[in-house]
């Protein structure tokens, strides 16, 4: 297959991928780098494809946070450092976490560890707040506001 050929094919599936799925600059890059496309080409590609606006950062990280949020139950700590690793700038990461509404957040939080806690065997108040709170931050939730909730558990 000629250099022409590779771009060609290469470019016309990343369409396709970009049309049916939200993807980042980062997942194409990847995905081109595994199917042997050349550096230049990678960039050329990418490139088109945020040109013709098949990728979109800002769409991405605001899809990504709202489905994570809602779908998984993610904390912004969690969903922050899974956008920073894929390369996702500090800006749009913030944008996108500031659209998640504070009330809906805590009460996520408060369903999560009041239903967690049906599940949790513990000593005493002190173990069961040991064990919601790494439960807490394994979701992601920040430890001021899983501290805050944890005291008024009492």
């Amino acid at each position: 297959m000629s250099e022409t050929d590779l771009f060609k094919s290469a470019l016309s599936r990343a369409m396709a991928l970009c049309s049916k799925h939200e993807y980042c600059i980062d997942d194409i890059r990847t995905k081109l780098q595994a199917w042997k496309v050349g550096d230049n080409d990678i960039e050329k590609i990418l490139s088109a494809l945020i040109r013709d606006n098949f990728i979109n950062e800002i769409r991405y990280s605001e899809i990504f946070v709202r489905e994570k949020f809602r779908f998984n139950k993610w904390g912004k700590v969690k969903i922050t450092a899974h956008l920073k690793s894929k390369k996702i700038t500090f800006e749009i990461i913030r944008s996108s976490i500031d659209s998640i509404d504070n009330e809906l957040y805590i009460q996520t939080l408060k369903d999560i560890l009041s239903e967690h806690r049906k599940h949790i065997k513990a000593k005493n108040q002190y173990d069961l707040k040991g064990k919601l709170l790494r439960y807490g931050l394994s979701k992601g939730f920040e430890s001021n506001l899983l501290y805050d909730l944890l005291n008024d558990l009492e």
